[in-house]
C-alpha cells in the first residue's frame, strides 16, 4: 500500500460515484481500489491502490470550502450566480485552483446536500483519520445532510464495533457494499475476494453501527450456471441483512475486463435480458421478512420502474416481470430494443403508439429479431460501462 506523495498535487477527484451520489461533492481519500481482482470490474485498470496523505485532503476540503464562501457571497438574494460573476471569480484563480472551484461549482449548482468519500474502499485506512476528515467536512460544511462512502465487506467485518460507531458519530451516515451476490460458488467464480457469511457480518455492523446501508446486487453474474443458485442465495443473505436500499447492478461484460475472457472462450455462458428478468424474479420471491428499499437506479437496467419498498410493494414488483416474461416474444423483442435506446424506461411506454412506431422502425432497419436481439443489446450495453 504506498502512502507515499512528496507534494501536492491539487484538488483530485476519482473515476466513479453511485449514480445516488450525483449530486455530491467529491473527496478523494484513497486512490482505485486495494483489491482489483473481481472479474467483472475493470474501473481501475491495472492502477495501484494508494492512500492519499491527510494533509493532502484536507487541502482539497479547504479548497472547496474557500471557493462556496466565495460563490455564496457573490450569490444574488435567491442564491443565483450570474455568468459574468462566475467568469471574473474564475479568472481571479490562483494557479491549480480550477479543479476545486468547478468541484464547488457544480456542488453549489445541485444544492450541496451531500458528500461521498472516494475511491472504492476508503474505511480502509486508520479510523482515526477517518474520523479527523469526517469532522473537517462537518466543520467546513456544517448544513450537510450525507456523507457517505464505498466499503469493501471484508474491510468493514475487520472494522471494531467501537470505531465504526466513531465513524458513524464523526458524519459518515450511509454506506454502500458490493454484495454482488450471496452465493458461495459465484463470489469464488468471480473473485470477489469474500464469502456470504462475511459480507452478512459486514452488513450487520454496518447497521449495529446505526449507518444506512446500500447492498449492490448484481443479476446476471452467475451466468446460466449459477442463476438459481445465484438469485435464490443472494435473497438469503439480504434477508439476513434488511439492508436500507438494495440497488440492482446487471452484469455488462465490456472487453477490458477479466470475465470477458471466459465469455469470449465460452467458459463463462452470459445470461440473457428474458434469463436476468426469470432470475430477478426469483430474487424478490425469494426476499422475505425486510423493509428495504428496492432501487433501479443504473441505464443497464431493464425496468426503471422496478422500484418499490418491501414488503408492502411486493406484489406490485413481481408483476412488473411476470407481465414481461408473459409478453410473445416479439413483444418482448420490441421493449428490450425501446429500453436500451432509451425509448422505454418502463412497460407502459408500450402504449404509446408513436414510440412503439419509432421502435418498430428501428427494429426493422437493423434487422433485429427475437433471435438475435440479445446480441444485439450485449454490443449496446457495453457502450454505458
Amino acid at each position: 500500500m504506498n502512502k507515499k506523495n512528496k507534494t501536492y498535487q491539487g484538488f483530485e477527484q476519482g473515476p466513479i460515484r453511485p449514480p445516488s451520489e450525483a449530486y455530491s461533492l467529491l473527496i478523494r481519500v484513497t486512490r482505485n481500489c486495494p483489491w482489483n481482482r473481481c472479474t467483472f470490474c475493470g474501473t481501475y485498470g491495472n492502477s495501484k491502490f494508494s492512500v492519499r496523505p491527510m494533509e493532502d485532503v484536507i487541502k482539497d476540503i479547504d479548497s472547496v470550502c474557500r471557493h462556496v464562501e466565495k460563490l455564496k457571497s457573490i450569490a444574488d438574494l435567491t442564491g443565483r450566480i450570474s455568468q459574468a460573476d462566475l467568469r471574473v471569480a474564475l479568472k481571479n484563480l490562483e494557479q491549480g485552483e480550477q479543479d476545486a472551484f468547478y468541484a464547488a461549482v457544480n456542488w453549489y449548482a445541485c444544492g450541496m446536500e451531500s458528500v461521498f468519500i472516494q475511491d472504492a474502499n476508503s474505511l480502509i485506512i486508520k479510523p482515526a483519520n477517518l474520523v479527523e476528515i469526517l469532522l473537517k467536512i462537518k466543520k467546513c460544511f456544517p448544513w450537510v445532510e450525507r456523507i457517505t462512502s464505498y466499503a469493501r465487506s471484508h474491510t468493514i467485518s475487520r472494522i471494531k464495533d467501537n470505531d465504526l460507531k466513531s465513524i458513524r458519530m464523526a458524519g459518515l451516515n450511509r454506506i454502500h457494499i458490493g454484495l454482488e451476490s450471496g452465493s458461495d460458488p459465484v463470489l469464488s467464480m468471480v473473485k470477489k475476494g469474500v464469502n456470504k457469511e462475511t459480507h452478512i457480518k459486514a452488513g450487520l455492523k454496518v447497521k449495529k453501527a446505526g449507518m444506512e446501508l446500500s447492498e449492490y446486487v448484481m443479476p446476471g453474474l452467475g451466468g446460466r450456471k449459477y442463476s438459481q443458485i445465484h438469485a435464490i442465495e443472494t435473497a438469503d443473505a439480504v434477508n439476513r441483512i434488511n439492508p436500507d436500499f438494495i440497488r440492482l447492478r446487471p452484469l455488462a461484460i465490456p472487453h477490458n475486463i477479466e470475465l470477458y475472457n471466459d465469455y469470449k472462450s465460452g467458459r463463462f455462458e452470459k445470461a440473457d435480458d428474458i434469463m436476468v428478468a426469470e432470475e430477478i424474479l426469483l430474487f424478490i420471491e425469494n426476499l422475505n421478512g425486510i423493509t428495504s428499499v428496492l432501487k433501479s437506479d443504473h441505464i443497464l437496467n431493464l425496468f426503471d420502474d422496478l422500484e418499490g419498498k418491501f414488503p408492502d410493494d411486493k406484489d406490485r414488483l413481481l408483476e412488473i416481470l411476470r407481465t414481461f416474461l408473459d409478453m410473445d416474444q416479439q413483444r418482448r423483442c420490441y421493449y428490450m430494443v425501446g429500453r436500451r435506446m432509451g425509448i422505454f424506461n418502463r412497460l407502459s411506454d408500450m402504449e404509446s403508439p408513436h414510440n412503439m412506431a419509432r421502435v418498430e422502425q428501428i427494429c426493422k432497419e437493423n434487422s433485429i429479431t427475437p433471435d438475435n436481439v440479445n446480441k444485439i443489446i450485449d454490443e449496446a450495453m457495453k457502450r454505458f460501462i
